[in-house]
């Protein structure tokens, strides 16, 4: 059994191998590259796959440590870890298949192909992380891999720069994450993680040191996913091969959240720190999607919904909504990764469902939309056992749901609108409300079990859901009455100003800059 347990590690091995072998070869459309690349993310498909279907029958288990003195390589097979390792391969393969056509002809396609599937590999490492140790190598590992990937065509100036700013976050995340590290098994005396979220989880108090690594776990997700103010670098990634984006977007940039729900027992012993991470993650998510209604560039569009996205995800973590955390990990993965591959595709999908002459909403016509929003929301709600009894974080999350659906129809309220359309958006309303409802429901049920109940809301929480709700009603303002205010002057000014994301990172521009200013220079 001990030599079972280390069977997924066959995975991450696979893949390592395939990405030194296809390193090596060089010229146009490398075979052996190709091959090599393809199979070992098949592979590790497989592997995770089987990982997922077996732990039903085997339960949660981590296999003994291969090392000494808690320095080693260990695998933790649990319910989250499957869920992230199946979603990491799956997304891996998916790239790596993708590239293949996608860097047909370029002389450097056999070692694009192989710094794909080591990235990929470190990521893999990342959640199936049996120790703390092991976790923070695999953190940094991931990081510089995918560093390579961001400046693969070495000649865009831009691509160095949104590079030299993400090496920067992440050292300062790296080095918070080492910190938190070192307080956690100082506290608990081992780096096993299974035993200190077991002891954790018998705690009424955070023993000495430990509040301190809670908050430099948060500093450390807010680096990894790119939250406010350290967001600019994610934005500024264009230059790199769609791939590239697309491993980012739907599987690196989801570290930070991994990181904190890995650790959910522990960091739910600092109320505070849930709070300054909830704090941060609103604010990031009303940030990113303002930002990102303002935007022309398809690509820079999908990076801003994905600041904006880690901000809700992160903010659902601050509220100790854990399940619906992974929830969004994966439905956002599984988005942007097909986003970001279709991307050349959208201007013509946009086009075909472009409606013409959009007018003001009536106002009365709006607030039916929110009551029939909130009708909808609780009877289904209902039925899928919403009660006064469910934890009061679940509700306030429900409002982007309610947001959404008034949002809807609010547009079935503009022009003149047939009866087929109002049926027809009625109807994807239901469909969108079961399917909510339905998978938080089995998100609840594959990790509930696992994952520590939210915390009861202090004053702080009340304050931080208020917030919250009121950004997702501004966003949803902003979407139904922006377009019929757009020559306004007051819009037209605030979107120049929302486009260039409201200067926010210029201040991190002109440090990065006076970083590599040659000594000496007083200019």
């Amino acid at each position: 059994m001990s030599i079972l347990s280390l069977a997924p590690l066959a995975a991450p091995l696979a893949l390592i191998g395939a990405g030194l072998v296809a390193r090596g070869q060089k010229g146009i459309r490398p075979t052996k590259a190709l091959e090599v690349s393809r199979w070992a993310t098949v592979a590790a498909l497989v592997i995770a796959v089987a990982s997922a279907l077996v732990l039903p029958f085997t339960g949660s288990a981590t296999s003994p440590l291969l090392g000494a003195m808690e320095v080693g390589v260990s695998i933790r097979l649990d319910a989250l870890s499957v869920i992230m390792m199946v979603l990491v391969a799956f997304v891996g393969t998916i790239v790596v298949q993708f590239s293949r056509n996608y860097m047909d002809g370029d002389p450097e396609q056999g070692r694009f192909m192989g710094q794909l599937c080591i990235t990929v590999a470190c990521v893999m490492l990342l959640v199936l992380s049996g120790n703390l140790v092991q976790l923070a190598v695999s953190w940094i590992m991931t990081s510089l891999a995918f560093d390579r990937l961001l400046v693969f065509y070495k000649d865009r100036p831009k691509a160095r720069l949104a590079a030299r700013k993400k090496f920067i976050v992440a050292r300062i995340g790296d080095m918070c994450l080492i910190a938190a590290v070192v307080l956690v098994v100082s506290a608990f005396g081992t780096s096993d993680i299974a035993q200190i979220l077991s002891s954790a989880d018998g705690l009424t108090r955070a023993p000495d040191g430990v509040t301190l690594a809670t908050f430099l776990f948060v500093v450390a997700a807010i680096t990894k996913s790119a939250q406010f103010p350290t967001h600019g670098w994610l934005t500024e990634v264009m230059e790199t091969p769609t791939p590239v984006s697309a491993l980012l977007h739907a599987g690196i940039i989801n570290a930070g959240g991994f990181l904190i729900v890995r650790m959910a027992d522990v960091m739910v012993l600092s109320g505070s720190a849930l709070h300054v991470l909830a704090m941060v993650g609103g604010f990031t998510a009303l940030f990113g999607a303002i930002v990102m209604l303002t935007q022309t560039s398809v690509k820079v569009s999908l990076a801003w919904s994905t600041v904006s996205q880690m901000g809700f995800m992160l903010l659902q973590c601050g509220l100790g909504l854990f399940p619906l955390a992974v929830l969004h990990i994966v439905t956002h993965s599984l988005y942007k990764a097909h986003a970001f591959l279709s991307s050349g595709s959208v201007v013509e999908i946009a086009r075909a469902s472009w409606i013409p002459d959009a007018t003001k909403p009536d106002a009365g016509r709006l607030a039916l939309g929110l009551v029939m929003a909130l009708a909808l929301y609780g009877v289904i709600g209902a039925l899928f056992g919403l009660s006064v009894q469910t934890p009061v974080q679940v509700f306030a999350l429900g409002t982007i749901l309610v947001m959404g659906l008034t949002f809807l129809f609010a547009q079935a309220s503009t022009g003149k609108t047939s009866q087929y359309i109002l049926v027809r958006i009625l109807g994807t309303s239901v469909v969108v409300s079961v399917a909510y409802f339905a998978l938080h429901g089995l998100s609840g049920l594959a990790l509930g079990h696992m994952l520590p109940a939210p915390l009861q809301p202090d004053l702080w929480a009340v304050a931080i859901m208020v917030l919250a709700v009121v950004s997702f009603a501004v966003v949803t303002f902003l979407q139904i009455f922006q377009p019929s205010n757009a020559t306004s002057s007051f819009w037209r000014a605030a979107r120049v100003h929302a486009a260039n994301g409201f200067y926010a990172n210029t201040y991190f521009d002109r440090f990065v800059g006076a970083l590599n200013r040659p000594a000496g220079s007083s200019n």
